[in-house]
């Protein structure tokens, strides 16, 4: 019968250990956080050692995807806009690195549900005043109610108790099992009847604690100790002595309710969205990057096909003057001055075809994340058009601010940290009060010899514990005030001034998107303006080199004037690709400052935190 008892004993020690831990798990599955692998612990069922081992994180890729392979055909990459960025998405280093800020955020959900503090993440705040004069303290506290109180001593005895916050939001389960011998000399005889004491201790103790979100915290205890010993007037020897307790605490002004208990788990789930956005700016950073690069690779190549023009031309005028000269029409000083413009059309040649190469290496460098010898010889060929000046590139002025300040990824940014800094000055607040708890405590002892259900009399040692036979009430009320206050203080205060510090950042940080957003608008008016003029501009420079060189045949001009004319030709011809690239480059500065630049090109940030893309979703 003892022995059943002792088990039901150990059943509903169990129970009490276990059943709090349930509750806890449901209530977190309540919460809402972001579905990842980061953020849900790891689970111990069918295997109880996985949480202590390492989990596997994301697997690192460092060549390039296969999209790469499928676009080069006989030595040559061919892209269109959507490929290029599909490559960028799938291959850019610095979109690679930027994908690990999601998942590292989302470490600190796990980390926060436990009771610590969060590590914080780039681009996110951790405001310091969340942990209240001390840095990087979370929530969890050490406390309890161990011991084998004064069962088992000569004489009985209670006094004051104080029970502190105990544990943390992860339940903690500590264990000890220790043996000791002490032989010790007497000065006197009364009390052992020996002078020379030898005594045999075998203990064992366990504490299992925890913290839950109002703040409420609690422990259960369970030691014994054997103990046997050369002393003539023992009552029980060996004797065993155990305790059970049972504790509780409870704040009641600073440190209560879930806001308190909470902030960092909040500030870490605050901190994913902040994370994500960090993302999306770095996402938009590379499309812009690669849109523009696209622009300008196609920039030099038609300055390639100006100056490969205007040395043909320049060849052409030379060997016109040469037969000039020979039949007597033209003095040789002509031809003196064409070989010099043949000169300068292949210096030009020359600048433009090294020009091209560097930016087709610019542009690769944007859409691998491994260079080789193979892929430095690949020729980039484009096979988009730079876009024509279009209506619907231009939004208006009140549409355009309202969606800047919808979408920009770094106001969303500074308007979570704000959040943030808002929930720390809350907490800094509470902090002023006083702390105010209230506590509990049963504890059951127990106290037998050799006799009993477990040897040397641990059942009827245990059962006394758990029945409380020799019970153990307490309670009480805690009360600290720090008088003056001052650390909670300058903790208000400077959370406080920080507060209104990142609101002025915010209305700053809103003030340069709208300019930013009226500059590139007006740099589109700015960009079609100056293209339709470059138009007009190398139409009408083709026209007078035309009639120049008419006027040249016809005897009435000079080579000089000619070479002037296609001069001016050929540097109109530049000003056109250039005021044509320049438009090319303000629709995407539009996307850009709007922060559209992802819809604008049909980009999923799924798709691209996942480091794929699909060419039929990016639009052209």
């Amino acid at each position: 019968m003892r022995s059943r008892s002792v088990w039901r004993l150990m059943s509903l020690f169990l129970l009490i250990l276990i059943w709090p831990a349930a509750l806890c798990g449901q209530a977190a599955e309540g919460r809402k956080s972001p579905a990842s692998q980061y953020v849900e612990p790891a689970p111990w069922f069918p295997n109880v050692l996985r949480p202590y081992q390492a989990q596997p994180g994301a697997s690192l890729v460092l060549e390039n995807s296969q999209r790469l392979d499928s676009l080069i055909r006989d030595g040559k990459l061919e892209l269109t806009v959507a490929d290029a960025l599909a490559l960028a998405l799938e291959n850019n280093l610095d979109l690679a690195v930027q994908r690990y800020v999601p998942a590292i955020a989302e470490t600190d959900v796990l980390r926060t549900s436990s009771g610590q503090a969060a590590r914080g993440v780039q681009g996110a705040l951790v405001p310091s005043g969340l942990t209240s004069g001390a840095l990087g303290v979370g929530v969890s506290a050490a406390g309890g109610s161990g011991g084998l109180g004064s069962a088992g001593g000569i004489t009985g005895g209670g006094g004051a108790i104080s029970i502190g916050s105990s544990g943390n939001f992860d339940p903690s389960l500590n264990m000890n099992f220790s043996y000791d011998r002490v032989t010790s000399p007497l000065n006197t005889i009364q009390v052992a009847g020996v002078p020379i004491v030898t005594a045999n201790a075998t203990a064992f103790s366990s504490n299992y604690a925890q913290m839950f979100r109002t703040g409420t915290s609690y422990s259960v205890s369970l030691t014994g100790q054997r103990q046997g010993s050369t002393q003539q007037r023992l009552r029980f020897n060996p004797a065993v002595v155990s305790r059970f307790s049972l504790a509780f605490h409870q704040p009641l002004l600073n440190g209560f309710g879930r806001e308190s208990n909470e902030r960092f788990i909040r500030v870490a789930l605050n901190n994913t969205g902040t994370s994500e956005e960090v993302f999306r700016q770095q996402v938009i950073t590379t499309i812009v990057q690669v849109e523009n690069a696209y622009w300008d690779l196609e920039a030099f190549q038609e300055n390639v096909k100006v100056a490969e023009q205007s040395l043909a031309v320049a060849e052409r005028l030379l060997s016109d003057n040469r037969l000039r000269v020979e039949v007597g029409s033209m003095p040789p000083l002509e031809v003196t001055s064409a070989e010099a413009e043949v000169a300068a059309r292949t210096r030009d040649l020359t600048l433009a075809r090294t020009n091209l190469q560097l930016q087709e290496a610019n542009l690769k460098n944007l859409l691998v994340k491994k260079n080789s010898p193979e892929l430095d010889n690949v020729t980039i060929v484009l096979k988009d058009q730079m876009p024509a000046p279009a209506d619907k590139d231009l939004p208006g002025g009140k549409e355009g601010l309202e969606t800047a300040f919808r979408n920009r990824p770094d106001l969303k940014q500074a308007q979570t940290n704000l959040q943030n800094q808002e929930l720390a000055t809350r907490f800094t607040e509470s902090s002023l009060r006083p702390s105010v708890a209230v506590f509990g405590l049963y504890a059951g002892s127990g106290l037998d010899g050799n006799e009993g259900a477990l040897p040397g009399g641990a059942g009827d040692s245990f059962q006394q514990a758990f029945y409380g036979d020799f019970p153990e009430y307490g309670g009480g009320v805690s009360l600290s005030i720090p008088i003056r206050n001052r650390v909670a203080q300058a903790d208000n205060l400077r959370s406080q001034l920080e507060q209104k510090q990142l609101r002025l950042g915010l209305q700053r940080s809103h003030n340069q998107v709208a300019l930013e957003v009226r500059k590139a608008m007006i740099g589109l008016i700015q960009g079609r303006a100056q293209l339709e003029a470059a138009r007009e501009a190398a139409r009408l420079a083709r026209e007078i080199w035309v009639g120049e060189q008419e006027r040249l045949e016809a005897g009435v001009s000079t080579s000089y004037q000619v070479i002037l004319r296609e001069r001016d030709l050929v540097a109109a011809q530049q000003a056109e690709v250039n005021a044509n690239v320049g438009y090319a480059k303000a629709v995407v500065e539009m996307g850009r400052a709007m922060g559209t630049a992802l819809e604008r090109r049909g980009v999923e940030l799924a798709d691209a935190l996942a480091g794929t893309a699909s060419t039929s979703k990016v639009t052209p």
